[in-house]
């Protein structure tokens, strides 16, 4: 995990060239989380922008340097729950043409299916956790669940997608 205590610092006191290093280390974790979780580019580089204009206006108020990274990634998933509100039903399928890249690549139909077919928890837990490389406590800070709660989901979940891939 990168150190983000010095830029973090930096930025707190109005340092705009820290902020945008500090953005230049995690804009891709980002995109791609929002990604997974919205399932619309379009979306998912509405959320990412939306959360660097609300992080970049009050990161000084970030109480603890080193926690930018789940800090930036809490005000990230507010908007991402904002969005699946917007469209809590929708079944809009994923081009992957488009949006996967050479880091994430899925194999199979099947894969995409079983993780196509997570609720949207679940799905924030496992992008938290798998895209993020996130530890329960950093996902229970975010997500507001506690950290027991998140290993349990975590488990399910992924027994769930063995489940589904070994049917």
């Amino acid at each position: 995990m990168n150190d983000f205590k010095t830029d973090a610092e930096l930025a707190r006191k109005g340092d705009t060239a820290a902020f945008s290093r500090l953005y230049s280390m995690v804009y891709k974790e980002m995109y791609h989380t929002a990604l997974y979780n919205l399932r619309s580019p379009h979306d998912a580089a509405d959320a990412v922008s939306d959360t660097v204009a609300d992080a970049f206006e009050t990161i000084g108020r970030l109480k603890n340097a080193e926690a930018f990274r789940a800090w930036i990634m809490k005000i990230l998933f507010a908007k991402i729950k904002k969005r699946q509100k917007e469209y809590m039903n929708s079944n809009a399928e994923l081009d992957d043409a488009l949006i996967y890249n050479e880091d994430f690549d899925f194999d199979s139909s099947e894969l995409k299916d079983a993780l196509d077919s997570l609720d949207e928890e679940s799905r924030t837990i496992l992008s938290l956790s798998v895209l993020g490389g996130y530890k329960s406590m950093e996902i229970a800070e975010i997500s507001g669940l506690k950290a027991s709660a998140v290993r349990s989901k975590l488990s399910r979940i992924k027994a769930q997608l063995r489940l589904s891939l070994c049917e």
